[in-house]
């Protein structure tokens, strides 16, 4: 078997007329193309060059490896833009993510506690909520959680009798509409929004409450603040399989940056693969690991067209908006100290800068807070300068804090995840109406094009380790074709 990190990709830049059998013109394996080189295609392509298929080529859109795991430098500091958490940690099973995180690359981490919640409440007009009246309505909000894991439980796994989490709230909360008090509002957010990027009336309870990510690995999360970045992970599976320079490094010529595929033609022998900068690209096989925004937008022209079905799945799935933007101020003037790293703001307008963090431990002297909006709010943001998001934030800033001073800010980093044309969002959502069928669908090969994601994994859609074991299990069902010759794909009937 040829070396991972000496084979290289066969490209050979000719039109489509020109190909006959990439395999039978080398005389070996067959080649892949993997299309991004996120979480999902670099996990992907580890798998595919264990299995022996080393004649790979990773094209990435971008000017750097991680895709939405992605440090950015701002007031000094490393922050995150994209993901930021270990999300499933010291429960029955390991969560992949976590020994690679905390014991082989140790970066630093912090356990998020969010058991004083009831706390740190703030009203609209400023001031705390009373800690007790908190409690109580944040008791209720899990009462009736709990009611919907226990119907989850008697529903048909078909799908078929699927509901929105808002219609059981209603079913359980005796509240027609849903919570309506600034209160049961922002906690509503925190404990739907805050995890899936979309409200309570699209995310559909039979495929998150209870949610497999928790269920399997445990709840404790834990909040990753390594100056070299949670993208490090991506770069240690990248350099199990690809040439790295004495500095860490990736310089394998089967990794290119800035390669924007914009093209994808397929036939029954082979496929072909054409660039913004007008490259040529041919294989054997294509894994796209573009994001699902990317899949629901007209980056990616595949010819002949998907079929019907394939797009249909594609469009069903939802590709959520999450903006995580930070602050940073000349000085403190927010609460610090045990049980006070998270706060929220009762707005009367539902999702209006509700979710805070401050960092005490993970950037200390930084001055620095974190503020979370989601789904709307995030595309309303994202059309708006920076200088009018950083007004907004110092009127919440000063209502919730009245008898403080509290200073301009000095400095904002707003991600323009939705905006951006290489990622149209930031993690995928499971809305209601969409079941298993769907979702083998969205997974499901089309000849020799392939699909992985975070959005093809089947219990831990939008989490870091959804996206790793997706692109292990998308490699599986290439290799099961390529070197088993197992191409059919099984897609359960609707209701089965």
């Amino acid at each position: 078997m040829i070396p991972c990190t000496a084979a290289i990709a066969l490209v050979v830049a000719l039109n489509l007329a020109q190909y006959t059998s990439l395999a039978a013109a080398a005389g070996g394996g067959p080649r892949v193309i993997i299309v991004g080189a996120g979480m999902s295609g670099i996990s992907a392509g580890k798998r595919l060059c264990d299995a022996g298929m080393t004649d790979l080529l990773i094209l990435e859109a971008t000017d750097h490896v991680g895709g939405r795991m992605h440090k950015q430098n701002f007031a000094g500091i490393n922050v995150e833009v994209g993901a930021n958490w270990v999300e499933g940690v010291n429960g029955g099973k390991m969560n992949p993510i976590w020994p690679i995180v905390n014991s082989t690359l140790m970066l630093r981490n912090f356990r998020s506690d969010f058991d004083h919640l009831a706390q740190n409440v703030y009203k609209e007009d400023g001031g705390l909520y009373d800690e007790h009246y908190v409690q109580k309505r944040i008791d209720q909000a899990d009462n009736v959680e709990e009611s919907g894991k226990k119907l989850t439980g008697t529903l048909h796994t078909s799908g078929r009798d699927d509901m929105s989490v808002l219609a059981m709230q209603r079913l359980y909360d005796h509240q027609p509409n849903g919570p309506a008090t600034p209160v049961d509002m922002v906690v509503d957010y925190y404990k739907y929004d805050y995890e899936f990027a979309e409200p309570p009336r699209v995310t559909s309870l039979q495929n998150t409450v209870p949610l497999p990510t928790f269920s399997d690995f445990g709840d404790d999360v834990y909040f990753v603040a390594d100056q070299r970045g949670y993208e490090s992970v991506v770069f240690y599976l990248a350099g199990q399989y690809l040439k790295t320079d004495k500095f860490g490094k990736i310089v394998d010529p089967r990794l290119k940056l800035n390669k924007v595929v914009r093209e994808i033609s397929y036939s029954p022998s082979g496929v072909t693969v054409k660039t913004e900068d007008n490259a040529v690209y041919l294989a054997d096989y294509v894994m796209v690991s573009a994001s699902l925004g990317v899949l629901q937008s007209d980056l990616i022209q595949f010819k002949p067209q998907l079929p019907s079905w394939k797009v249909v799945a594609i469009y069903q799935f939802d590709m959520a908006v999450y903006t995580k933007i930070f602050v940073k101020f000349p000085k403190k003037f927010w609460p610090e100290g045990e049980g006070r790293e998270f706060f929220l703001y009762a707005s009367s307008r539902r999702g209006y800068y509700g979710v805070w963090q401050e960092f005490e431990k993970q950037y200390p002297d930084a001055n620095v807070l974190l503020v979370t909006v989601t789904d709307e709010e995030s595309r309303r943001i994202e059309q708006q300068s920076d200088n009018q998001t950083k007004a907004e934030i110092m009127g919440v800033l000063r209502r919730m804090f009245p008898g403080k001073d509290v200073p301009d800010a000095t400095d904002i980093l707003v991600p323009r995840w939705w905006s951006d044309r290489f990622y149209r969002g930031t993690f995928s959502n499971w809305p209601i109406g969409v079941n298993r069928y769907e979702y083998d669908q969205l997974r499901a090969p089309i000849g020799r094009v392939y699909f992985t994601g975070e959005h093809t994994s089947e219990h831990f859609n939008g989490y870091v380790h959804g996206a790793y074991l997706a692109g292990i299990d998308s490699a599986e069902i290439l290799i099961n074709c390529a070197q088993k010759k197992m191409c059919k794909y099984h897609v359960q009937s609707k209701y089965a």
